[in-house]
């Protein structure tokens, strides 16, 4: 989900969808909740790509990306249109149509996958980069969702996750919004172990598209992690 609160082809193994009506594998709970939240507004987010995104996929070689939470695609169709073989994951239908045709109208090819992260059944290690900007992931007693993050990466790849800074430590509010329900950057930094080098672990300045839900958050939580075998 864009800015929210989201080398080859990737084995068969991997769900490849041709269009994002393709059936949805998840709690329909949260996929009914996404598609209210999109459908509320004709356009939810910028429609452009997370700054933080754009900084340090820069100088990365194209290659398997996967974008977690992709929204209605600012940041797939971005990375398709700089040479990634890319396969987008979201929970919400609604989005999804919309970021397939944000693709076709710019002559992309991407690989929609509808479902939660942790019931993707994605290859493991098949991906050279894996982005998760802003991405309302849920947090389980077993880390499913962290370690669906790190299992995705492919030896000599990048998982690049990004969060707002200070969310972590809101209290909670009376929306309902528990930031203990929810996976923080630091929770996937703890799960690191020798396979793995921290190439990046700060609080930024956040380069924020104009525009968009959650424009108004001013600074950045950056973890960019290397898997070395």
């Amino acid at each position: 989900m864009t800015d929210n609160i989201a080398a080859g082809s990737p084995t068969s193994d991997t769900p490849s969808l041709t269009g994002p009506s393709a059936g949805y594998l998840g709690d329909p709970a949260v996929r009914a909740e996404w598609d209210g939240r999109y459908a509320d507004r004709q356009q939810l987010w910028s429609g452009r790509p997370n700054g933080a995104l754009v900084a340090e996929v820069e100088g990365l070689t194209p290659g398997r990306a996967l974008d977690v939470g992709c929204g209605e695609g600012a940041d797939a169709v971005w990375l398709a249109s700089g040479g990634w073989d890319v396969t987008a994951l979201e929970v919400s239908g609604v989005a999804l149509e919309r970021a397939a045709e944000h693709a076709r109208d710019a002559g992309l090819a991407v690989r929609w996958v509808h479902a939660e992260l942790t019931r993707a059944a994605l290859a493991p290690a098949s991906f050279d980069l894996v982005s998760a900007q802003y991405p309302a992931l849920l947090r389980t007693p077993d880390a499913a969702a962290e370690r669906a993050l790190l299992e995705a990466v492919a030896p000599g790849g990048v998982l690049l996750l990004v969060h707002h800074a200070g969310m972590d430590t809101r209290q909670t509010h009376d929306s309902g919004f528990d930031p203990a329900d929810y996976v923080w950057p630091s929770m996937v930094a703890a799960l690191l172990d020798d396979d793995w080098e921290v190439e990046v672990d700060e609080q930024r300045p956040r380069v924020a598209p104009d525009g968009g839900a959650g424009a108004h958050h001013a600074d950045d939580l950056v973890l960019r992690v290397r898997r070395l075998r």
